[in-house]
């Protein structure tokens, strides 16, 4: 049995976040980060991630306001923002003792989320 060795979960500061997808960062009350992003035709997505606790929380709403996805993972390592001509996006890296991945969440110009978590 492997021991699950410790790993950071890198992030980026406040302002490469802004620079990247154009919004700040809030705080939540137990000192998680709180991003939330709107698409064009109403969607939104909220975004939140804690360092110190290395997990993210995913919650997609429709346009009437109806939770569509709550997704909550713990073991992220790596969280980066992207910026294109035409999509922004953000991918975060997980590593858990027995699997690795990526989740893709594109909020630009329209909402998506793609993960995959394999086996190593």
């Amino acid at each position: 049995m492997k021991a699950d060795v410790y790993r950071e979960f890198l992030i980026p500061d406040d302002e490469e976040i802004y620079e990247a997808i154009g919004e700040w960062p809030d705080s939540d009350e137990s000192g998680a980060r709180i991003l939330t992003v709107q698409d064009n035709s109403g969607q939104s997505l909220i975004f939140s991630y804690d360092a110190l606790a290395r997990s993210v929380r995913i919650r997609w709403m429709n346009e009437q306001g109806i939770e569509m996805l709550d997704f909550f993972r713990e073991s992220a390592t790596r969280l980066s923002f992207t910026s294109g001509q035409s999509t922004k996006q953000i991918s975060i890296d997980f590593h858990t003792g027995e699997c690795t991945g990526t989740m893709e969440i594109q909020v630009t110009p329209h909402l998506s989320v793609r993960d995959r978590l394999l086996f190593q």
